[in-house]
């Protein structure tokens, strides 16, 4: 699934193509045919993202809400768009661009009410000006919880995934089973940071790199990462490799369905 950093950068791409455009909407999939013709003709406002969700606001107080969940996709290119291929839920068109979303987990659209209620639902976003971090520790402090299940909870953090929540935990030297209460304000506010840093710098690359410039390849004449994620990472997707700080095999566990990566040395 498709973390925070994804979505900002499809929100800044939609606003870069549509914004201020009337646009045409369809869904040759027709799974969102009643959707799409309420939306066609209507101006796209803007757009953001709040977390894993991304959010078209058109004129009219009409908003797209999509999330794309562990499938979906979304294309676009210039001029007019190609023939439908495939299962195509919404195709977004104007007199210059097309965007075509596939497969997602959500798209629908929501009014006014329904917007505030997705939002109160969802923890503060390290990626958005307004988020409010007191709000997601005064959650943690209360919680027996491991660290690791509160910071994927998108209830208590909105757009951490497995890669930044197990690269954070590393850089902090805390382990993922910590629970929630014993984590101190200030360990919490230097969390916070480092999400907020690196959650930034991956929107700009469009890549999650969390690796320090003392530990990249260059620096310590090791071979890069081959990863279909991409990215230089500390721990994740590297069970029993060496930790580039102390050399100790990088540990794996699991939460639920997910993978939990770590160092027994570094994060002890």
């Amino acid at each position: 699934m498709p973390e925070g950093h994804t979505i900002h950068r499809l929100a800044a791409r939609h606003a870069e193509l549509f914004a201020g455009e009337k646009l045409l909407a369809a869904s040759p999939q027709g799974r969102f045919a009643e959707g799409a013709a309420l939306l066609s003709g209507s101006v796209l406002e803007g757009t953001e993202a709040y977390g894993k969700h991304l959010l078209h606001h058109y004129a009219g107080e009409l908003t797209l809400h999509v999330h794309l969940g562990l499938y979906g996709k979304v294309t676009d290119g210039d001029g007019e768009p190609p023939e439908p291929i495939g299962q195509i839920r919404l195709r977004l068109a104007s007199d210059r661009h097309w965007l075509d979303l596939r497969g997602p987990a959500a798209c629908e659209l929501l009014t006014p009410p329904e917007v505030a209620v997705l939002r109160a639902r969802l923890g503060p976003d390290p990626l958005r000006a307004d988020a409010d971090p007191q709000r997601a520790y005064d959650r943690i402090r209360r919680s027996s919880t491991s660290l690791a299940a509160l910071l994927l909870d998108q209830s208590v953090v909105a757009g951490t995934g497995l890669i930044f929540v197990m690269e954070a935990l590393f850089r902090a030297g805390l382990p993922p089973t910590l629970p929630g209460r014993d984590l101190t304000r200030p360990g919490w506010d230097a969390l916070w940071a480092d999400l907020v840093e690196l959650m930034a710098l991956a929107v700009a690359a469009g890549r999650i790199d969390t690796v320090r410039p003392a530990h990249l390849p260059e620096a310590m004449g090791r071979p890069p990462r081959v990863d279909r994620h991409g990215g230089e990472v500390y721990v994740y997707r590297r069970a029993g490799q060496p930790c580039h700080l102390c050399g100790t095999p990088v540990s794996r566990g699991t939460l639920g369905t997910r993978n939990l990566y770590w160092c027994p040395t570094c994060q002890a």
